[in-house]
């Protein structure tokens, strides 16, 4: 499974001023699935994923070299993981984050994959069963 720093941003009607993190994500083998922050995130288009367990929108990307990962409308803080500072800065090539733009946090490891196994096999089975 492979592990990436990304930059993840809770969509729902925060006009582009959703919380948001940068830290490291896993993805499952087709990458259709991403976890993150104990939360299973499942694609739904282009960069956008919705949590399984909640159907809140999320946008989720690599983070991009020039720190503009939040929408250009956008606003607040970007908490980023401890774990990930270091790595963060060097591929920006800064030697420290902003205090105005960044604060840092500790990020809950995300349970295994097989945890969310259950959750995503009964919404499958919902929408069979649901469906004409």
């Amino acid at each position: 499974m492979a592990i990436e720093l990304f930059y993840i941003e809770e969509k729902n009607g925060n006009n582009h001023d959703g919380l948001a993190w940068i830290g490291y994500v896993k993805k499952s083998k087709t990458g259709k699935t991403i976890y993150f922050n104990n939360k299973a995130f499942q694609k739904a288009g282009h960069c956008d994923y919705y949590d399984i367990e909640t159907g809140y929108g999320y946008w989720i990307s690599r983070v991009k070299q020039n720190g503009e990962d939040r929408h250009w409308a956008g606003h607040g803080k970007v908490m980023i993981d401890r774990k990930a500072v270091d790595e963060y800065l060097k591929f920006r090539g800064l030697i420290e984050l902003k205090n105005s733009q960044y604060t840092i946090v500790d990020i809950v490891e995300t349970k295994v994959p097989q945890d969310f196994y259950e959750i995503e096999n009964k919404k499958k089975f919902e929408n069979l069963t649901t469906t004409p």
